[in-house]
């Protein structure tokens, strides 16, 4: 239940951002291939910087969870 509502939260920040300006999933290097009757998504770039931020932010909190 933990996780689910983490996941929430997550989502709800992500669609935040995209409404205030933040382009995450149409970075440059981010693959879109638009075909005759289907498209292809992969946000290649996007998920390396979320996935930068997060090790960070989880880094700094396990620091001071442990002093």
């Amino acid at each position: 239940m933990l996780g689910g509502i983490i996941l929430f939260v997550v989502g709800g920040l992500v669609w935040l951002g995209a409404r205030s300006g933040i382009p995450l999933g149409r970075l440059p290097g981010d693959i879109h291939l638009d075909g005759e009757n289907v498209s292809f998504h992969f946000p290649l770039v996007s998920s390396i910087i979320v996935s930068i931020v997060l090790t960070i932010l989880l880094n700094v909190i396990l620091r001071f969870l442990n002093k």
